[in-house]
């Protein structure tokens, strides 16, 4: 779990002085750390400053600026439950279930939240249904109307980005009324289920610190589609006890939901006013209510042009992906004296996370390594990439097989991978001494094809785990020779669990009859087993990265 300023953190701490990647918390095999990620303001565990990774135990106290975060192995129940407190977070003594962020004016905007209030009795001057133009009151002062719907739609005609439509929504809101005081725009967000405010604004600008909102009020819009006008919200009873009005000292205030498709609530806009002999009517409510329909509109369609903008940036991130981890793909085949070599790769997705690779260790032997990381997509591209690399080091430095996958194994257990493992086997042919070596980190066993059409499964009983699984496991390897005319098949899972639209499985027995009886060239019987599987599938999707290396002796 990452730490930091970013919103894309899993904990988002909202403080200036917090970096945008500030800290994260690894578990590995049970056990949880604490990591400073080069920070300006530093990472404190229990007042020493973290240096590297740091084991956390129960009941430890993580300090990121002013932050301080209580860390237990279990969730705290009843009283004992800790609670996080920031200087920057601003906690009203008087209101306990406050907040604060950013305003646009420069202050902070504080959410009361009022769920004690009473609403049983109001004096709510008028309310309209923001449901539909019909309910509206078109008779009311049309060309003030009019004049404010053309303001705003002017403003927003050439908007598309989501920030600039509600800014420019209240700008135009101040325009149109002169006894604005202060104004802001909250919208829900749909995935975390909360409201966020998108934009505010005071007239007074940095004169005062905070615009205060009422979460009585917003609610009572948003739960019932009616817009709400309060010619003295001070005195009205149903908001009594909304600390945020009465420090204020509010007097007129009107909150308008936005509502989108199917009348589903995405937000509200509300305007405040001290002014009591200019305070709010109902036609400047009827004015609200005929924007809010035209901001909804707008705030619909910037979020459609912000999705598709976001999609395209991620299919083109994608793309460029795919170019990199097709560049990490051995981009040609080993030669080796009286030796074949073919091989196969395509992800289910853009990317994956199947990889193979060759490694010359010397002029007569090749290492053949093959692995499949746990899940499909981004983030197990993202640890190919680290294997290819890391299996390259150990291949190259280390004596035996059985010591690469050793070492290979103890370093990725210790990079906080979490509960990823990945399944790895490596084939070392040695033409010199015409044997292949094999070791096996829980990968599917290598098919060995005879000259006289046998097919045996390789190194079964030497197999190991899965990399990543057992830091401490050492690994065995085992040798077999290699006669004229033999075939060696290395695959991924994504072959044997190929499925057609009947959900049957390809499976193992019918890759072993297939290598059995296809052709004897290294290249023919790769394009055997894709043809055969494409074939056994029937157009179904494909499910999972494919990949497969074939080596063959042919003298």
């Amino acid at each position: 779990m990452i730490v930091g300023r970013h919103p894309s953190c899993e904990i988002v701490l909202d403080n200036v002085a917090v970096s945008r990647r500030h800290a994260q918390i690894l578990e590995s095999h049970g056990n949880y750390f604490i990591e400073d990620l080069r920070s300006r303001n530093r990472t404190f565990l229990n007042g020493t400053a973290v240096d590297g990774r740091v084991p956390l135990a129960d009941a430890d106290t993580i300090a990121v600026c002013d932050v301080e975060l209580s860390f237990h192995l279990h969730a705290p129940s009843g009283n004992d439950a800790p609670t996080a407190t920031s200087a920057g977070f601003s906690p009203s003594t008087a209101a306990p279930n406050t907040t604060t962020a950013p305003a646009a004016s420069g202050g902070g905007l504080v959410f009361d939240d009022d769920s004690h209030d009473n609403l049983d009795s109001s004096s709510i001057v008028s309310t309209r249904s923001a449901k539909g133009s019909s309910s509206l009151r078109l008779g009311v002062k049309p060309e003030a109307k009019l004049r404010a719907v053309l303001e705003i739609g002017r403003s927003l005609g050439h908007s598309l980005r989501l920030d600039d439509v509600l800014q420019k929504t209240l700008d135009g809101l101040f325009k149109i009324f002169p006894q604005a005081d202060s104004g802001f725009v909250l919208l829900k967000d749909p995935e975390k289920n909360r409201l966020l405010v998108k934009a505010a604004k005071s007239r007074r600008g940095g004169d005062e610190p905070s615009v205060r909102i009422s979460m009585t009020v917003v609610r009572q819009a948003m739960n019932t589609g009616e817009a709400i006008l309060s010619a003295n919200a001070l005195g009205d009873e149903r908001f009594k006890s909304s600390e945020s009005l009465s420090e204020l000292q509010i007097r007129s205030m009107m909150c308008v939901p936005l509502l989108g498709q199917d009348d589903k609530p995405l937000g509200v806009i509300q305007l405040d006013t001290r002014d009591l002999p200019h305070r709010y009517s109902d036609d400047d409510l009827d004015m609200l209510v005929s924007v809010s329909s035209q901001v909804s509109l707008a705030v619909a369609n910037a979020t459609l042009h912000e999705e598709l903008q976001q999609q395209r940036d991620q299919e083109r991130d994608l793309k460029f992906a795919t170019q990199v981890q097709l560049g990490f793909l051995p981009n040609r085949r080993p030669k080796l004296p009286g030796y074949q070599f073919a091989d196969y790769y395509e992800a289910a997705q853009q990317v994956g996370g199947d990889y193979f690779d060759y490694v010359r260790l010397s002029d007569e032997k090749v290492a053949v390594a093959l692995g499949d990381v746990a899940g499909k997509g981004v983030p197990a591209a993202l640890l190919s990439a680290r294997l290819y690399s890391s299996a390259r080091f150990h291949l190259l430095t280390k004596p035996t097989a059985a010591e690469a996958l050793t070492g290979l194994n103890a370093e990725l257990a210790s990079s906080g991978l979490g509960y990823r493992f990945i399944t790895f086997v490596v084939v070392i042919v040695d033409a010199k001494s015409q044997t292949a070596t094999i070791a096996n980190a829980g990968h599917w066993p290598p098919l060995l094809r005879h000259s006289g059409g046998d097919v045996s499964d390789l190194a079964v009983e030497a197999s190991g785990a899965p990399l990543g699984v057992l830091p401490d496991q050492s690994f065995r390897e085992t040798s077999v020779p290699l006669r004229s005319g033999d075939t060696l098949l290395l695959f991924t899972d994504g072959i044997t669990e190929a499925m057609n639209p009947r959900d049957g499985i390809y499976g193992a027995d019918r890759l072993r009859h297939l290598l059995s009886a296809g052709p004897d060239s290294a290249d023919e019987m790769i394009q055997s087993v894709i043809t055969d599987v494409e074939s056994f599938c029937d157009g179904r999707a494909q499910r999972d990265d494919m990949c497969l290396v074939c080596v063959r002796r042919s003298s």
